[in-house]
This record gives C-alpha cells, sequence and structure tokens, in this order.
C-alpha cells in the first residue's frame, strides 16, 4: 500500500491524508452519537414498560373492584328470599300496618340464571310514616328484594290517611345443574 501512496503527487497525498483525517472525526463523531442513539431507544423502551407495568397496577384495582361487586351479588342471592306474601305479612306488622289482600304474580326467568318472583299487596288506612319504614324494611332486608310498583291513593276526608297497593318482586339465582362426564372418559 504505501508504493502506491508514495507514487502520488504531492496534491493527491494532501488531500488522500485530508480525506482521512476527515473519515477518522466521522468515525470518531459517528460512535457517541451512535450509543446516544441506543441508550434513547433503551430509555424509550423502558418508558414503555413502565407505562406497561402502571397499566398493569391500574387494572388490578379494576379487577379487585369486579371481583368485589360480583362476590357482593353472589353473597346476596347466596341468601334465598323467603315467601313473600308472608315476608310482606310479617314486614307490615312490624311497622304496625295491616295487609288487607296478597296476590301472588307468574314467576318470570331473567336470563338463564335468575328467576323472579312477585307479589302485590294491598294496605288500607296507611300513614305515609308507616309507609315509608315499611318500604324500608323490606329494602334493607338482605334478601334480592325490590319493591317495583307503588300506587298511593288518598283516602278523603281523612288526614295522613292512604290505600296503597305494592308490589314486591323477589330474584332467586338458578343451581347450575351439574355437568355429566362425557361417555368415553369415565374412568374404570
Amino acid at each position: 500500500m504505501a508504493g502506491p501512496v508514495l507514487q502520488m503527487n504531492a496534491r493527491e497525498r494532501r488531500l488522500l491524508s485530508v480525506l482521512g483525517f476527515v473519515g477518522a472525526i466521522v468515525v470518531l463523531l459517528a460512535i457517541p452519537f451512535g450509543l446516544e442513539a441506543i441508550v434513547r431507544s433503551g430509555a424509550s423502551d423502558n418508558d414503555e414498560l413502565r407505562q406497561a407495568l402502571s397499566d398493569v397496577q391500574d387494572a388490578r384495582t379494576v379487577v379487585r373492584e369486579r371481583q368485589a361487586k360480583r362476590d357482593a351479588i353472589v353473597a346476596r342471592y347466596a341468601r334465598k328470599a323467603p315467601e313473600l306474601a308472608g315476608f310482606l305479612e310479617t314486614s307490615a306488622r312490624a311497622v304496625k300496618l295491616e295487609v288487607t289482600d296478597s296476590t301472588p304474580m307468574p314467576d318470570q326467568p331473567h336470563g338463564k340464571r335468575y328467576v323472579e318472583h312477585g307479589t302485590n299487596v294491598r294496605l288500607k288506612k296507611t300513614g305515609m310514616l308507616a309507609l315509608a319504614r315499611f318500604l324500608e324494611s323490606i329494602e334493607r332486608s338482605g334478601y334480592p328484594v325490590a319493591v317495583t310498583r307503588l300506587n298511593i291513593r288518598r283516602r278523603s276526608g281523612e288526614l295522613d290517611s292512604y290505600d296503597v297497593e305494592v308490589g314486591v318482586s323477589s330474584y332467586d339465582r338458578l343451581q347450575a345443574a351439574p355437568v355429566a362426564p362425557a361417555a368415553g372418559s369415565a374412568k374404570p
């Protein structure tokens, strides 16, 4: 290699040395810029991983909240609703009301898991405070029971006296049928 360089004239040798010097500077500058690009790429990856971990942590709280709600629903439906007519009669007597008429409604399925049982009751000569306490006792019973209908008519000539018709529904969760093993998978 030294042979062809020595055969060059002075101008070509100077041009070659300048070109070599520029090439060396470019190589020396390319190394830090390349390393910086690699570091920034790693930092970007770290930021993405940090964000993914944060998203997972946030999702855990959401999943826990959903699980808590699901557990609360399962716990509420684990306690089978009582017979509505007797339950309403007992609740009414507790607040000194008298049920004059009770009419059961036909059961209605709600999807594959729940069935609704309904009953309409009539209360005569009811005061508003006693009615409020009666409705509150239904809601706070802890059973899956809800007031679905309320019709209040004021009795003429009497203060704080109403004829009330209340529709109450209870909901029961149906038990899943046990799954039978497949015919070919039975162990001898």
